[in-house]
């Protein structure tokens, strides 16, 4: 199909409505399905210089939510290019997990519920041998019904190879792991399971948890929160690329950290 042809299908299908934010690659807007009625958000992308890499960033996450198909990870409804940019068509979602943390008048009421829809869309990613990779409260989507879905699977990567090396500048630092913070290449799904508590802290104290300037400092909060880490906890730890020695300190009870919280929510900390 020639981009005449494609232009003309988009045009005739998608009723463009507001923008409804931009990021590092592109701009979201809100658009109408004339074929079925919904309301969908499609991200345009910037396509760029073939050096640049980010058609392969868009291919990969397509090939990804094309095979992710589950009730808690959004659903990528169509695809197509459209002068010079590529576009991708989301089911729609009202809100983020993000703007109802921030709200001060929403009661955070449905926090297991939250919790758990993110848990169940994370390990269904897991189950396919996917690791996200950029769990932060922005990227989990909160539809009209009150369903959670993971969404934003730009940065994300198939797993399981023997040997296989990957980038520790990954997830927003506040949600990064130490592993990566220390420059590990090789990691697990575990580095989402660090990020997903995160999250978790953060319902229950309305605000980012661990609020590092920089790596190093990063590092020092959560060891300040959680107790530096042993060689006898974590052997392999000196032998990381990045890393520095820390002053012991030991963790703090953790419900002195979260006082809120109850025993099993602790417990599932």
């Amino acid at each position: 199909m020639t981009e005449t042809d494609e232009s003309k299908r988009v045009a005739d299908r998608y009723l463009k409505r507001e923008v409804l934010g931009e990021g590092t690659y592109g701009v979201v807007y809100k658009a109408i399905d004339t074929k079925t009625g919904q309301t969908v958000a499609i991200k345009k992308i910037r396509l760029g210089k073939q050096k640049e890499g980010v058609n392969f960033t868009a291919l990969r996450e397509i090939k990804l939510l094309k095979e992710l198909k589950d009730p808690n990870i959004i659903e990528l409804t169509d695809a197509f290019p459209l002068k010079g940019k590529l576009h991708l068509a989301f089911e729609f979602m009202e809100t983020d997990l993000e703007a109802v943390i921030r709200d001060r008048n929403i009661f955070l009421s449905h926090i297991k519920s939250y919790f758990q829809m993110t848990l169940k869309g994370l390990a269904f990613c897991h189950r396919k041998w996917v690791l996200h990779r950029d769990m932060k409260p922005n990227n989990l989507l909160i539809g009209p019904n009150g369903q959670l879905k993971l969404a934003d699977f730009g940065l994300a990567r198939v797993f399981g190879s023997p040997d296989r090396r990957f980038t520790h500048q990954v997830f927003a630092r506040w949600y990064r792991a130490p592993e990566l913070l220390f420059g590990a290449k090789q990691y697990t799904s575990a580095v989402d399971v660090w990020a997903v508590a995160c999250v978790f802290t953060e319902l229950f104290l309305r605000r980012p948890f661990l609020q590092g300037t920089s790596d190093i400092d990063q590092l020092g909060k959560i060891f300040a929160a959680f107790g530096t880490p042993t060689s006898s906890q974590w052997p392999d730890m000196i032998y990381l690329p990045d890393y520095v020695e820390y002053q012991y300190v030991p963790a703090p009870p953790l419900h002195s950290l979260f006082p809120m919280a109850s025993g099993d929510a602790l417990d599932l900390l």
